[in-house]
């Protein structure tokens, strides 16, 4: 999940947008009764129930305090951080030692060459403590080798990162990415050796992650690195595929059905951000997933896809550890998603105790 810059952060920003909104003051003196009461409430109920731990935070905070989980959060990212992290000339280095060449996100990180990120808490520029605390939530649960297969892999965000954290906790690790869009399978291969694994460590594939095989159609941009969001075209006639590819508009590209990669028998990881494909992918794609994928970790594109999802994985068995619904602005009665939802599912069939 990217995060859109957008969304904003800044408690004097959001306190000035919610002031323009309140009615008169004698309502707001009513509203803050009740806010105190409710607050005094909240908290006899929450001192008294330790089964369910629900984050919030006040709204001059960021909103990415805002998450559902039983988990500590929090203390799953500050485990794996690394002391004594040392800039680097050329990259970005984040907290857990990841080096990250700036051309990959030249919008944002064109200035932050040579520095060292701080542990992403509540979030940085492309995700927040719910999907990074459950990205590492499947380190820790994995075994001797950690097998991660990342749907929609860029740059190799979600490979890297949970690459060099496994393997810094002495696992071996087999790396797999999926990716659509050329210039960002070759930033993902980069990546992957600017980090130090080997050839035979990394499977890196150009084509669309799909629950079955064919061909579908994938957008060209002249520059990689500008847009994120490129979605696959299904579907599509004889006709349009051949107007497509020789206009230079897509390429047309392998559809990748999830047991033809090299992850064996169990997948420690799935990460799946496919630009609004999710909730259609693990519906179809569930027989497969239920055998392989230990835990599984989904950027969600909105709130439907988001109870779609429910709907499937919890029919399926699988148990929800963390969540954080898609954040969204309201525009003429119409709701725009801003930033990516996160789900964080367990398969208890495959689930190691710690």
């Amino acid at each position: 999940m990217e995060i859109r810059l957008q969304v904003a952060n800044q408690s004097e920003t959001m306190l000035k947008e919610i002031a323009s909104l309140l009615p008169p003051l004698r309502r707001i003196k009513n509203e803050l009764r009740f806010l105190r009461e409710e607050n005094s409430r909240l908290k006899s109920t929450l001192n008294s129930t330790a089964a369910s731990t629900i984050n919030r935070k006040p709204p001059s905070q960021s909103v990415f305090y805002f998450y559902n989980t039983n988990l500590d959060a929090t203390d799953i990212i500050q485990s794996h951080a690394v002391d004594g992290l040392q800039p680097t000339p050329d990259f970005l280095t984040n907290f857990l030692g990841v080096l990250i060449r700036p051309e990959y996100l030249p919008n944002i990180l064109a200035e932050r060459a040579g520095t060292v990120e701080a542990v992403p808490i509540p979030a940085n520029w492309h995700a927040d403590i719910a999907e990074w605390a459950s990205a590492l939530r499947a380190v820790d649960l994995s075994e001797d080798t950690f097998t991660v297969v990342e749907l929609g892999c860029g740059w190799g965000c979600w490979i890297n990162n949970t690459g060099v954290a496994a393997r810094a906790a002495g696992r071996k690790v087999n790396l797999i990415g999926i990716e659509g869009d050329e210039g960002h399978v070759r930033f993902a291969k980069q990546c992957c050796a600017d980090n130090k694994f080997r050839d035979d460590q990394v499977t890196i594939v150009h084509g669309i992650a799909a629950a079955n095989a064919g061909t579908a159609l994938f957008p060209r941009q002249t520059q990689a690195g500008v847009n994120w969001g490129l979605e696959p075209i299904f579907n599509a006639t004889a006709e349009q595929r051949r107007e497509a590819v020789s206009s230079g508009a897509c390429d047309e590209l392998s559809m990748v059905p999830l047991e033809s990669l090299p992850a064996g028998k169990r997948i420690d990881l799935l990460h799946i951000d496919i630009q609004g494909g999710e909730a259609d992918f693990v519906r179809d794609a569930i027989g497969t997933i239920n055998k392989k994928v230990a835990y599984l970790l989904i950027g969600t594109h909105s709130r439907e896809i988001e109870g779609r999802l429910f709907s499937t994985l919890r029919e399926a068995g699988w148990i929800l550890e963390i969540e954080r619904p898609a954040i969204l602005s309201v525009n003429g009665g119409v709701p725009n998603v801003t930033v990516d939802g996160v789900q964080a599912w367990l398969n208890p069939r495959l689930a190691k105790k710690i």
